[in-house]
């Protein structure tokens, strides 16, 4: 019973866990930052080549 207290006192006095969740949450936003940024460059790709194609017509 005293190893499952000492381990239980291991873990929750451990910080690899809040170190995950904050590594975790800050890929959460720059994969979405990136999401963002690749969605405008390719509309802003695709008004450029609509463009272009009106101008050869």
């Amino acid at each position: 019973m005293r190893r499952l207290q000492t381990e239980i006192r291991r873990f929750l006095g451990e910080e690899d866990g809040p170190t995950a969740v904050e590594y975790a949450v800050m890929l959460a936003f720059i994969v979405t930052v990136c999401i963002t940024a690749i969605g405008a460059i390719g509309t802003n790709t695709n008004v450029i080549f609509e463009d272009m194609r009106d101008g050869l017509s």
